[in-house]
This record gives structure tokens, C-alpha cells and sequence, in this order.
């Protein structure tokens, strides 16, 4: 019998298949995907609601925005400076956990110029637990990520595990800046 001849090695030892990826690689890969479908989507809301329902994390997979205290909050410097506020165009902050089923995917601020949106959309967002996204969607908006970072192994603050930090402006399609938002993702958005 030669020597190199493993034909008396049992047939599940050949074909064994390769172990998975290990959790932590698993979940970082996860992550990358998540980041860039975040910055080629539209709207955070939508590619959330496509991610959940993608990786069945909940049924059905619609995202909410549960008001959070901070509401009110004065704008940091560079959101002053993206969207001009003034007199005739007030600022408003709306600070929301987004979560789909028991998951909370996210936290996030939202500073926005109310004057730029329909009494109706100002009205659905002081009343409705709907994301931002989904209210201001008739405006065929452009989201542009302004900053992001990721944080693996997560990053722990007071919102929860964060994986991933984003800032972004949405524009009208005049191009007027009308939100800016402050977008922590937290691990829990991973399957």
C-alpha cells in the first residue's frame, strides 16, 4: 500500500466542509454590508426595513421611532452650520430609538427645519411613532453621508453597543439641507 494512498480514511474526513467564519468575523462582515447599503440607500428607514426583513429579524419588519428624552436639544455647531437656521427657518430636534419588532437598531438625532415640510409631515411627526424617512419620503430627498465610523468590537455608550456612527444631511430636491442626523447603530441591528 503506498504510503500517501488515504483511501482507509473514512469518507466524512474527505469531504468535511470548511468550518464557518467565526462569530466575531461573521458579525464584522455583517457590519461592512450594513455600512455601505446605509451609504448607497436613499433612506436609512427603507434600507433598515430591507436589512430586517433580509435577515428575518423581525415579522413583520417595519421599523418605528420610539421618542427618547433629549428632545429639544440645542444643535452642535456643524449642524448650525449645514442647515442655516434663522428666524424664518426654526430648528427642531427629534431624538428616536428605531427598532423593528423587539430590536432596537438604532438611536438617533434628528435636527430639521419644520418650515421646509408640509404641515402634514410636521404634524405626523409630532404625533406618530414613524421615522423620519418614511414621514418626509413624498420629497424624493438625497441622503448625503457626511461621517462615519465603525466600532468592532462594539463601542459601549450610554445608547447601547454602538457598531456604527453616522452623519448625514438630506436634501430637498432643490438641494436645500432641511435634516441633519446623527445616526448610532447599535449591535443589536447585526443577525
Amino acid at each position: 500500500m503506498d504510503p500517501f494512498d488515504r483511501s482507509d480514511r473514512p469518507r466524512w474526513q474527505a469531504d468535511a466542509p470548511a468550518p464557518p467564519p467565526a462569530t466575531d468575523e461573521l458579525q464584522a462582515a455583517h457590519l461592512r454590508t450594513l455600512r455601505q447599503l446605509l451609504l448607497d440607500g436613499r433612506s436609512a428607514t427603507a434600507t433598515l426595513e430591507h436589512w430586517c426583513t433580509m435577515h428575518a429579524l423581525a415579522r413583520p419588519a417595519r421599523v418605528r421611532a420610539l421618542a427618547l428624552p433629549g428632545t429639544g436639544t440645542a444643535a452642535p455647531a456643524a449642524v448650525r452650520e449645514a442647515l442655516h437656521p434663522s428666524a424664518a427657518l426654526m430648528l427642531r430636534h427629534r431624538r428616536v430609538q428605531l427598532t423593528c419588532g423587539t430590536r432596537v437598531l438604532s438611536v438617533a438625532d434628528n435636527w430639521y427645519l419644520p418650515a421646509l415640510l408640509s404641515p402634514a409631515m410636521n404634524t405626523r411627526l409630532d404625533n406618530s411613532d414613524e421615522p423620519f424617512g418614511r414621514v418626509v419620503s413624498p420629497l424624493v430627498f438625497r441622503r448625503m453621508t457626511l461621517h462615519d465610523e465603525t466600532f468592532w468590537p462594539p463601542h459601549v455608550d450610554q445608547d447601547g453597543r454602538i457598531v456604527l456612527q453616522m452623519h448625514a444631511l438630506l436634501l430637498d430636491p432643490q438641494q436645500r439641507a432641511f435634516s441633519y442626523v446623527v445616526e448610532r447603530y447599535r449591535d443589536d441591528v447585526l443577525p
